[in-house]
């Protein structure tokens, strides 16, 4: 994996910031902080990340192509420009049938309020 953050002040077009691998997962990281971070990342076509659960929220927006991601069991299919809160400690994953890059927002505080 790949970790970086984006030049601060100066713009970019997000779908460009990460690109297709092939047979592969690729993440980069845009912002990372204690409260959260922002990561863009690109799956290749039949490429999947394996079940997990998180403790915090997770925001998933699709950047380019369809995603299919499975939250507790359920699928949601995402196209170009849909997002989806993926729930703390719900289980998910996410299947690439077709490739395709996400935003990934997590927020790591607030869950006091």
């Amino acid at each position: 994996m790949n970790h970086f953050e984006i030049e601060k002040g100066k713009s970019h077009i997000i779908v460009e910031i990460i690109q297709y691998i092939p047979n592969a997962v690729l993440s980069k990281t845009i912002i990372k902080k204690t409260t959260g971070n922002i990561t863009a990342s690109s799956f290749d076509a039949g490429e999947e990340l394996a079940e997990k659960i998180s403790p915090f929220d997770n925001y998933i927006q699709i950047i380019d192509g369809t995603a299919e991601i499975i939250i507790n069991d359920k699928p949601h299919k995402l196209n170009l420009g849909q997002g989806i809160v993926i729930p703390a400690h719900a289980k998910h994953s996410f299947n690439a049938n077709v490739q395709f890059k996400m935003i990934s927002t997590i927020i790591k505080s607030g869950y006091e309020d």
